[in-house]
């Protein structure tokens, strides 16, 4: 579980094919400045994290592990009521245990699922062409190239939700056979994953989109890791349709889907549990996708290229995990009382506003590079001057608001609201509902490790000026 939330190490171990020396400049900002320049030989789009495991071992592992756990979730889930204690004795008792349980990946059992999987990422892609949006031009990557979107996220996001209620209201297609075939999905996902993500490592050795592109000289940290940071294929952007159009809009596609099961199984009514639950995963799936292009100019697509760990952690690990409470709850969720539905419900939205609020306080101070108020002040910042592709650039470190609180206090916030959209399964299940929350706190962990390291080696002395400001990563005086 830990070791399912290691990133990539520095680039000593991910060389660039080119690379060349940068720099880093900084000032202080407002009344007083300071500068400093050192030689950067290092690839700062990297960073190192909190976590070990990270050359050839660590990802072959991974390889071999997450795969099963997938459908040991779902199992432990539907078979168990999340009881992991039981699926380990009976593992413990029948060595073969979790092959009699994978569920097939061909034949005819598999055809619904296939059916299901190829519908909807076709569908996904086909919004991603015809549906209209502003152009949004990302940040400049080192090498100099500036990815292009097309921001229609949002709208995509209505409407596939909207086809997914007309279908169910005019009995279509029953939408409750998700849940029940979601192990034959899961199964089907992970044999699609490992191919499309041996497409992707055969495409960037023979023909990467971009000159960003990088290895390891090892083949399993290439698969791993991958190769292309900006894979397109037939212009189709890659990361886009694996992380947004599929893992994030599946987020709530499964979610629905769940809890129609739970009305079928609960005489037509909607366990009250249930509704907390998917109405506060609603909202902040939502709010991704009205910030969507922010989290194109975020870690997961600056840094991390596209590789077993991006794609099929997309494609299989979000589908899986970031569901398994929704799915946990859909038949074995406790009763709430008014008062805990309330409670919960409230806690979560405030925590996901929260979560929003940090987002949009750094995204309008970037905008408009400073010119604006924060908490009706002007904010406080620090300049921080780089080299990127030949040219210096600058960055503004943010001083007010949430960002003064600490250097990822929307980590905190985001962690805080998934344990209260999973809080409606009470003490029920222990491990098993609250396996997200467990994860997304290692995760995000590990990931203000990785970036304080690449903030260091991009900004230099403005990162040490930033860090005596803000010390803590995460929560003051403990992170």
């Amino acid at each position: 579980i830990i070791m399912a939330a290691t990133r990539r190490s520095s680039s000593r171990s991910r060389p660039l094919k080119s690379s060349s020396p940068s720099s880093s400049t900084s000032s202080l900002s407002s009344s007083s400045s300071s500068s400093s320049t050192e030689d950067k030989t290092a690839d700062w789009s990297s960073g190192a994290g909190a976590l070990p495991g990270r050359e050839a071992i660590g990802p072959l592992l991974l390889m071999l592990v997450t795969p099963p756990f997938s459908i040991v979730l779902w199992y432990t889930s539907s078979v168990l009521k999340g009881d992991f204690m039981s699926f380990l004795s009976q593992l413990v008792t029948n060595p073969t245990f979790l092959y009699t349980i994978w569920p097939s990946f061909y034949g005819p059992s598999s055809y619904e699922s296939w059916k299901l999987i190829l519908t909807f990422m076709t569908f996904q892609l086909l919004l991603m062409k015809v549906v209209p949006g502003s152009t949004f031009r990302a940040t400049t990557t080192p090498s100099g190239h500036v990815p292009i979107y097309k921001a229609n996220g949002m709208a995509c996001y209505i409407i596939t939700l909207l086809t997914l209620i007309f279908i169910d209201f005019f009995s279509l297609y029953d939408i409750s056979k998700v849940y029940v075939n979601f192990g034959s999905i899961l199964s089907c996902l992970n044999v699609f994953a490992f191919a499309f993500c041996l497409m992707l490592y055969v495409k960037g050795v023979i023909s990467p989109s971009t000159s960003d592109s990088g290895t390891n000289g090892n083949a399993v940290l290439d698969y791993y890791w991958g190769l292309d940071l900006y894979p397109r294929i037939f212009g189709w952007d890659v990361k886009q349709f694996t992380n947004c159009r599929c893992g994030m809009m599946f987020w709530s596609v499964g979610e629905i889907c769940f809890a129609k099961h739970a009305m079928n199984v609960n005489g037509g009514v909607l366990p009250v549990g249930v509704w907390v639950n998917v109405v506060l995963q609603l909202v902040y799936v939502f709010k991704f996708f009205h910030w969507e292009m922010g989290y194109m100019c975020s870690m997961d697509i600056q840094v991390d290229r596209a590789g077993y760990y991006l794609c099929w952690g997309c494609l299989v690990w979000v589908p899986s995990v970031y569901t398994s409470h929704t799915f946990y709850l859909a038949t074995n969720g406790p009763d709430l009382t008014d008062v805990q539905a309330v409670v919960i419900f409230a806690l979560g939205m405030l925590m996901i506003w929260m979560n929003y609020d940090a987002d949009w306080q750094r995204f309008i101070f970037r905008q408009t590079k400073g010119d604006c108020t924060i908490l009706t002040k002007s904010p406080k910042f620090i300049k921080a001057t780089y080299t990127s592709a030949g040219k210096e650039r600058e960055s503004l470190l943010l001083l007010s608001g949430w960002w003064g609180f600490s250097k990822h206090a929307g980590y905190m916030f985001e962690v805080s609201a998934s344990f209260f959209w999973s809080a409606p399964a009470l003490a029920s299940g222990l491990v098993c509902p609250y396996f997200y929350v467990i994860f997304l706190t290692i995760l995000l962990v590990d990931r203000s490790f990785r970036d304080d390291n690449k903030c260091k080696a991009k900004y230099g002395k403005a990162w040490e000026e930033y860090s005596e400001q803000v010390p803590y990563k995460i929560i003051p005086g403990v992170l």
